[in-house]
């Protein structure tokens, strides 16, 4: 989260004391901490991979995306529902726990969630800043999960 940022949090607080008569004065005041709906991942993978200096090309490499289907996914040209595509692609660039799960979210997929084994694994690798997702799909597979799903265009 940058300096100044409010947390979903706070923003929630905000939102419980506010009336309906007042929406439209605490939506103009809280414009920059909200995320339009359009376009609102593609933006944030973007800034992403800008703030890490990454060069998405190399990740759709290192995930073994076919370059073009890549950048369709992030442009939103096309659509995946296969959570793994993305999982792939956000590790292979060295997305953090939480990068990886707002990405998700922002898209409309399933975050990764704790209490599901197989998301504990993954949260493992991510956070251990596993970014070979051969080498996860072998963490997985250790403990008895099915790799990360090819990446294939659907």
């Amino acid at each position: 989260m940058t300096e100044g940022e409010k947390t979903t949090e706070k923003l929630t607080e905000i939102l419980k004391r506010t009336r309906p008569s007042q929406a439209g004065r605490i939506l103009d005041e809280n414009s920059e901490h909200l995320v339009p709906a359009e376009g609102a991942f593609s933006e944030y993978v973007r800034g992403v991979f800008k703030r890490k200096g990454l060069s998405r090309q190399s990740a759709f490499i290192a995930a073994g995306i076919p370059e073009r289907y890549g950048y369709k996914l992030l442009s939103g040209e096309k659509i995946t529902h296969k959570r793994d595509v993305l999982l792939r692609l956000f590790l292979a660039a060295g997305f953090e726990l939480e990068e990886v799960r707002r990405a998700l979210k922002l898209y409309g997929l399933p975050e990764l969630y704790p209490r599901f084994p197989r998301d504990a694994v993954l949260m493992i690798a991510i956070n251990s800043r596993m970014r070979d997702p051969y080498e996860v799909d072998e963490l997985l597979a250790k403990h008895g999960f099915e790799p990360l799903s090819p990446c294939g265009e659907e």
